[in-house]
């Protein structure tokens, strides 16, 4: 059973910081592009950033220069450390897992900015 599972999501001020962590477990993790995803009431779902198995990284340009992403693939997880944070930034962030026949999502954390 595959089991991705988002925490570190909360209430947090303009300009503060939050660092995400997904936990996985059911796949073989190493070898899984990892990725996280956020999606705001009303609006698409998108990319914030990933990492691949090679430990590449991409970001939405959104967030560059203020989120980093990071695996540990003897903890099995992925990390999203989010610095100046702005309201925009409020959403519910979710855990993406993929190869190239499967994907996997978790429950989503929600992130709030907010003075």
């Amino acid at each position: 059973q595959v089991q991705l599972v988002e925490s570190g999501g909360g209430l947090v001020q303009p300009g503060g910081s939050l660092r995400l962590s997904c936990a996985a477990s059911g796949i073989d993790f190493s070898v899984y592009d990892m990725g996280w995803y956020r999606q705001a009431p009303g609006k698409q779902r998108e990319l914030v950033a990933a990492i691949t198995s090679d430990r590449m990284t991409n970001y939405a340009d959104f967030v560059k220069g203020r989120f980093t992403i990071s695996r540990d693939n003897i903890k099995n997880a992925v990390c999203l450390q989010m610095n100046s944070l702005k309201p925009e930034d409020t959403a519910v962030y979710y855990c993406n897992a993929r190869n190239m026949w499967l994907t996997y999502w978790g429950q989503g954390t929600q992130v709030t900015v907010s003075s």
